[in-house]
């Protein structure tokens, strides 16, 4: 038996039936025929394959890949998409591994995943699998962070257009639009301990250390320690925001007296008015209140091995 033959007999006895969940807009290498080709000649003999023009519209599809008894499930696109597939998959025995083909993928460069299509496509057959948690705000999973108030402002005006063109400095440019960061009265909740009460900008939860713009924000943040980061900034104007974001670059994020940063498992907070949130970079609509929980090893993802 030769080795490739070898290879192909160990892909097929670990995955089963796999499925790609794909953002049809998003590219990553030679696109989409160059990985269904890459899988076949892998050895993947059970092959289920969805594209959708949106990422809101992926997780009915992944839904459809668990009914049809996937055991491996490739996400093509950005953080948006594999928020949705992660919603979808959350529980289920299925592995997500990711290719990440957005214009953000945070979560993917968080765990070591490469923007190689190649490279991608073998962590996915023959990675590692890490049982990882996931946030849960108001009823929706989270990978990567969640927030409000000035940072879901700035989601909601970092179209899709401008992100499109601009990359990462879609965030810089609309963070200058909004640098106000007009306060409001917030209450925070930590494990039924009340922990914040005054006038804040912007609230976070985070499973990870690097959020929204590459802004590494939780300088101790795990996706697999059972807890999420907490953080809120008291920050209020242009002045303030520089001071707090060089902090977070150049040092650690608590280190800022706009912020304050904690852990737990569960959370609730409480505007005096609505607020944009966001989750992983989509944003949602306003609300007063935000429930926030862990959900410690919701999600297996497929990710490098530890010593490569």
């Amino acid at each position: 038996m030769s080795p490739s033959t070898t290879v192909k007999s160990d892909i097929r006895s670990r995955t089963g039936t796999v499925a790609v969940v794909a953002h049809r807009k998003k590219t990553l290498g030679a696109g989409l025929d160059a990985l269904r080709a890459a899988l076949v000649s892998a050895g993947v003999e059970r092959l289920l394959w969805y594209e959708v023009p949106k990422s809101r519209k992926a997780p009915k599809k992944a839904r459809e890949a668990l009914r049809k008894g996937a055991d491996l499930v490739f996400v093509w696109g950005g953080d948006g998409m594999v928020q949705r597939c992660a919603d979808a998959l959350a529980g289920a025995d299925a592995a997500m591994a990711i290719l990440p083909a957005g214009t953000a993928n945070l979560f993917a460069a968080n765990l070591g995943i490469p923007t190689d299509l190649a490279q991608a496509v073998q962590i996915g057959l023959r990675g590692r699998r890490r049982t990882l948690d996931l946030g849960r705000l108001n009823g929706e999973h989270f990978a990567v962070m969640a927030g409000a108030g000035f940072d879901g402002d700035l989601i909601r005006e970092a179209d899709r257009k401008l992100k499109g063109r601009l990359g990462r400095a879609a965030y810089v440019w609309t963070g200058l639009r909004h640098v106000r960061g007009e306060l409001t009265r917030t209450r925070i909740t930590v494990d039924g301990t009340d922990w914040f009460d005054g006038e804040a900008s912007c609230v976070l939860f985070g499973n990870v250390g690097t959020i929204t713009g590459g802004v590494p924000a939780f300088d101790d943040a795990r996706p697999d320690d059972g807890a999420l980061e907490i953080g809120v900034s008291t920050a209020s104007g242009a002045v303030d925001w520089a001071r707090t974001l060089g902090r977070m670059a150049t040092g650690r994020s608590e280190d800022s007296p706009f912020v304050r940063i904690t852990r737990g498992r569960r959370v609730k907070v409480r505007f005096a008015e609505p607020k944009t949130y966001e989750l992983d970079g989509g944003a949602r609509g306003r609300t007063r209140r935000l429930r926030v929980k862990v959900v410690p090893g919701a999600l297996t993802v497929c990710c490098p091995d530890a010593d490569g």
